[in-house]
């Protein structure tokens, strides 16, 4: 196609011949060309052989590759992409009448990066991280439409926050299609929340941890719960109806807690085992009775969003999970959990193994967890993998 060209310094084209979906600054040529942030340009090598078509963008990351092939990104590219990311998620049966709210598109696990779609129902929620998408989001927009067909009545887009901050691009967080007195009720495994996708984190849910809270479901019967850094309740509600005797949610948003009350109300009406708290979590967790919970579950913000922070990213899972350590009661479970990309799962645990050795108690791992089959992870990008969590009994 006659898009612009990108030409790669000699050898410097492995890792795309590996099909990594990045072209790093490093790896590129002086341009002769002037590209636009966001244009589609070819990517070729030092030899003048086409590798990958992809979008331009400023900074380290040069081109996020969209093709390995010569081919238009036009519309029927687009609805070629989404209709496979469905595909997917029928296929593994995650589009069901007791579940209709997933991620559909998931950037380079979809082979689409910078673009993230979460489906709530009847909504679709799209969020760009680059500002190629930012730029297509409209095709994307049109695509959704063929894909979803008639279940589709709303498309929110929300990329104020995500989208790169030197672009300057005034991007408003809008309806692109519907829009009209939305009050959206979803369903997650047969149960009921309200995601809040114009004013919550996000895309207003964290769908991530669906198939985490159906696992903490089967432990929480007669166990008294607290679920830290609640945001909208998802391990409260679960915890619930896999019969717990209490729940306390925690989160320093009374937002969030309002949030949490309301899912909980929907499910459980008047259902007097559930309280939350609006606390900063350190303190809250400080200031409990130990073996006052015997299962505890931690799933904070992601600690550290670049390289510059993992030092004290890692000091804070440490602080965080001896603190739980030290307060759940004996033969307790505790759920712990990282979703900060540039923390590894190595260094998660190590920081875990940390926090037990501190606290001198007998620790075992139940389970390693990590992110659903909607959230997929390229094989060629192992980048994508950014949530991680252990399961862990505590004599």
């Amino acid at each position: 196609m006659n898009y612009k060209k990108i030409k790669l310094k000699p050898k410097k084209e492995e890792s795309l011949r590996r099909f990594h979906p990045w072209v790093f600054s490093g790896a590129v040529q002086p341009k002769t060309d002037s590209i636009e942030e966001g244009e589609v340009v070819n990517v070729y090598t030092a030899n003048d052989e086409f590798i990958a078509v992809g979008h331009f963008q400023i900074g380290s990351i040069e081109v996020r590759v969209l093709s390995f092939e010569e081919e238009a990104i036009d519309q029927s590219f687009w609805e070629k992409r989404l209709s496979a990311a469905f595909e997917l998620r029928k296929s593994i049966g995650l589009v069901t009448s007791a579940n209709n709210s997933y991620r559909l598109v998931h950037g380079e696990g979809d082979n689409l990066p910078g673009l993230i779609i979460d489906v709530y129902g009847e909504t679709a929620v799209i969020q760009s991280h680059s500002v190629g998408m930012h730029e297509d989001r409209l095709a994307v927009c049109e695509a959704l439409k063929v894909v979803l067909g008639d279940t589709l009545k709303n498309i929110y887009y929300k990329s104020e926050t995500t989208l790169p901050f030197k672009a300057n691009l005034g991007a408003e967080n809008e309806y692109l299609y519907g829009g009209m007195d939305v009050n959206e009720i979803a369903l997650e495994n047969g149960l009921k929340f309200y995601p809040d996708w114009v004013k919550g984190q996000k895309t207003g849910f964290f769908v991530d941890q669906r198939d985490n809270r159906a696992l903490l479901e089967r432990y929480a019967k007669d166990r008294s719960v607290l679920n830290m850094f609640c945001y909208t309740g998802g391990f409260s509600f679960y915890a619930m109806r896999g019969q717990a005797k209490l729940v306390h949610s925690v989160d320093s948003s009374s937002k969030a807690v309002m949030l949490t009350n309301k899912n909980v109300e929907i499910n459980f009406p008047d259902d007097k085992r559930h309280e939350a708290y609006a606390e900063d979590a350190f303190k809250f967790l400080g200031n409990i009775d130990k073996g006052a919970y015997d299962l505890i579950v931690l799933d904070p913000p992601a600690f550290a969003k670049h390289r510059g922070a993992i030092r004290n990213a890692l000091q804070g899972y440490k602080r965080l999970n001896a603190v739980a350590f030290d307060k759940v009661a004996s033969g307790g479970i505790v759920f712990t959990f990282s979703c900060s990309q540039v923390i590894t799962k190595e260094a998660f645990r190590l920081a875990v193994f940390s926090a037990a050795a501190m606290s001198g108690r007998k620790v075992r791992i139940l389970h390693q967890l990590s992110q659903p089959a909607d959230h997929p992870i390229n094989i060629y990008h192992p980048e994508g993998e950014y949530l991680k969590g252990l399961v862990l009994y505590v004599e």
